[in-house]
């Protein structure tokens, strides 16, 4: 389905793009593919000035479908990541659909009215519970008709499993974002640990990557740090991390897309990137 507005704007006839969109109370990433040469041409990140309600993030993506030109083509795909904290992985083995709500209460603050939906992760044979943004949902619905949408830590620890597949040594990933870190430990192609931390400073960074290391007894010395996501060398979160952990790299995106414009780094946007 096109998308049009009140200003009738002028609507691409391609029909080979997938867009995807990414969607936190802290901001917006919007990415358009072409499939037919697997390039990115749209790479866009809106970061609000302070952290909004649903409400308020629905008026914010309204206002980029009626301003923004790339956003008001044709879409063959379309694709929603929801990126928030209302989450929890379930072995695949014990999962019970009926009780899908009863996941969430443990570690998150649910409403009766919050719906409540789950990925399923074949990689490693779990279930990824969470709340999207439902409001969002149907105003996509809307717009495009049937689409695509998952939690954003499902495509996250889906990736790092298909770029370990025949990796023997553990893998420690951090993921970063504005407000927000996941760590997922990959270890003997399992998926040993995954958590998301909030953090304010840099300290409280590498206090909660060191806790995890220590209780999942990884010797800092010896231990593979890779970085992904919104950080970059010699900024504060790289520079405590080299401080405290004698090997940090970065990671790549696992999908090999050409960008027809050039990155800054080849891990930022990384759950938007690889949602294709």
């Amino acid at each position: 389905m096109a998308i049009t507005n009140n200003n009738t704007a002028i609507i691409s006839k391609l029909t080979n793009l997938e867009l995807s969109i990414q969607i936190s109370l802290s901001g917006l990433s919007f990415c358009i593919l072409h499939r037919d040469n697997n390039s990115i041409s749209t790479l866009k990140e809106l970061r609000f000035k302070k952290q909004l309600n649903p409400l308020e993030v629905l008026q914010e993506l309204k206002t980029c479908f009626e301003t923004e030109h790339m956003l008001q083509n044709k879409f063959q795909a379309v694709n929603v990541i929801h990126d928030n904290e209302l989450s929890t992985l379930v072995p695949k083995a014990i999962f019970n659909e009926g009780a899908i709500a009863d996941y969430l209460k443990f570690n998150s603050k649910i409403l009766k009215s919050d719906f409540v939906t789950f990925d399923t992760i074949d990689s490693n044979q779990s279930v990824n519970v969470y709340i999207p943004y439902v409001n969002v949902n149907n105003y996509i619905f809307d717009l495009f008709g049937d689409f695509t949408y998952k939690h954003a830590s499902t495509v996250l620890i889906e990736t790092i499993f298909e770029a370990n597949k025949t990796a023997v040594e553990p893998k420690f990933y951090v993921h970063v974002n504005h407000n927000r870190f996941d760590i997922v430990i990959i270890n003997e192609g399992k998926l040993q640990f995954y958590n998301s931390f909030e953090y304010i400073t840099k300290e409280d960074f590498i206090y909660y990557i060191l806790f995890t290391a220590e209780q999942l007894n990884y010797n800092p010395e010896t231990l593979n740090l890779i970085l992904i996501g919104n950080v970059i060398k010699d900024d504060p979160l790289y520079n405590i991390a080299y401080k405290y952990i004698r090997n940090v790299t970065f990671g790549e995106n696992n999908k090999k897309h050409v960008f027809t414009e050039a990155q800054k780094t080849n891990h930022f946007n990384f759950t938007l990137i690889n949602s294709f």
